[in-house]
């Protein structure tokens, strides 16, 4: 995903042509922010979920322009340009939001320091990053709220981009999920992973005489143990369960139902499993399934969900439509001022206050190094992620586990209203405090 050859190129042309009229006005090395942010959410949702900052803090040190790279760029770029690229490496500073934190329109979550010409080469490699791990992790977030407790799965490998599919499986495990079907997430990032059989191991165990779906079951018992998940829906969902517990026992770990009326069905294999003496035995569901559909099922007899395709997809909101933009440029703040496509000047942090409960009641956005004064407990959320183009955080396996527990703490946090999946406002509101004169004691 990451690869070291050629990292430098996942970037878009203009990026380039940028730094070419930037090194050759002489502007390239005038000191620079930009900020990615969000102006709003994706409709429909009342609070996002920060993802991939772990991802874009290991992509920095590749991301540079070998040879080969530079090879292909020769029709267009200048030598000083070329030459350029052969010595990048980032080594500014950045800050942001730590991965799992929640975030709202406005938030900076990542704000990078540095020359014009290596801040404006990561642009189109933080969005990328970020867009999709956020997406991702936001829609995620959404269905572990739903699933009131009730573990899930990620199986939505088969419904994106090879690659796109490990980053998905990160995000939703950040997000709360419980495992993945992706092997290379677990080798990467130590996703767990779960996963039995198909239809068409079922399928397979057809001869003359037409499907014999107990020889299945029983050569899959056979092969992982009575602990394992029968898929009982390749036929008849009746005839299925009492092959399963044929062929496993009254020791059976779970079935599972991947179509029809999942909430019926629940009910019915419930009633029939208990029936047969399997009343330990776990109904997984699966099947297009997303928040609204966990939600409509809490009150059925499901024990955990299968994931495929919304995961993947954001559900609904494929990007978290951040944006990337320069803020400030030799301590002088800079905006865009386009209609519906304005940014703020100045370089940003921001903390989240709340009630002594603990539940949040506001964000407010200032200019960095000057907190606002404040009775209510608050906290304060950018933090120092890279100093002189080295990461001064943890990345790696514990960096996940430290996510997924802000993440759940985040949405306990949230007023109630705030984890309604219907249509509404951000969960708190956020207020922006606009940078004036930047005081000199903010330069860095």
């Amino acid at each position: 995903m990451n690869d070291s050859v050629y990292g430098g190129l996942l970037t878009d042309k203009y990026e380039l042509t940028m730094l070419s009229a930037a090194l050759r006005d002489g502007t390239a090395n005038r000191t620079s922010t930009f900020e990615l942010f969000a102006r709003r959410l994706p409709d429909g949702r009342r609070y996002g979920v920060v993802a991939g900052t772990g991802r874009f803090l290991e992509a920095l040190p590749e991301f540079r322009f070998d040879d080969v790279a530079r090879g292909s760029l020769t029709e267009f770029l200048d030598p000083d340009t070329l030459a350029y690229l052969r010595d990048f490496r980032f080594r500014g500073d950045v800050d942001g939001y730590a991965e799992g934190e929640l975030y709202f329109p406005g938030s900076p979550v990542l704000s990078v320091h540095g020359s014009f010409a290596e801040c404006v080469l990561l642009e189109t490699l933080a969005l990328s990053i970020f867009n999709h791990d956020t997406a991702v992790a936001s829609a995620a977030a959404r269905m572990v709220s739903a699933a009131e407790g009730r573990p899930l799965m990620d199986m939505g490998s088969r419904r994106t981009h090879e690659h796109a599919a490990v980053a998905a499986a990160r995000a939703a495990y950040i997000a709360g999920f419980a495992a993945s079907s992706n092997l290379e997430a677990h080798r990467r990032y130590g996703v767990p992973t779960e996963g039995t059989s198909a239809h068409a191991f079922t399928l397979l165990h057809t001869g003359p005489d037409g499907p014999d779906e107990l020889a299945a079951f029983t050569a899959q018992v056979d092969a992982l143990g009575v602990g394992t998940t029968l898929l009982v829906d390749t036929y008849d969902v009746t005839t299925g369960v009492a092959n399963a517990v044929a062929a496993a026992g009254t020791g059976l770990g779970a079935v599972r139902i991947d179509s029809g009326d999942l909430r019926v069905l629940a009910r019915q294999v419930r009633e029939q499993l208990d029936r047969l003496g399997a009343t330990r035995t776990r109904i997984v569901v699966s099947g297009d399934l997303d928040e609204y559909a966990i939600a409509g099922l809490r009150a059925e007899p499901v024990d955990s969900y299968g994931i495929g395709t919304s995961l993947v997809t954001g559900s609904g909101a494929p990007t978290a439509n951040m944006v990337y933009k320069l803020v400030d440029v030799d301590g002088i703040p800079v905006e865009k001022r386009s209609a519906r496509k304005e940014s703020h000047g100045g370089r940003k942090e921001a903390l989240r206050l709340s009630r002594t409960t603990g539940t949040v009641t506001k964000e407010i956005v200032y200019p960095v190094g000057h907190p606002p004064p404040s009775v209510e407990p608050s906290r304060v959320l950018s933090i120092p992620l890279v100093r002189r183009g080295e990461s001064v955080i943890a990345l790696g396996t514990e960096a996940l586990d430290v996510a997924r527990e802000l993440v759940a703490s985040g949405l306990r946090s949230l007023p109630w209203e705030g984890l309604m999946l219907s249509h509404g406002d951000p969960a708190i509101p956020t207020t922006l405090i606009p940078a004036s004169r930047p005081p000199s004691d903010t330069q860095e």
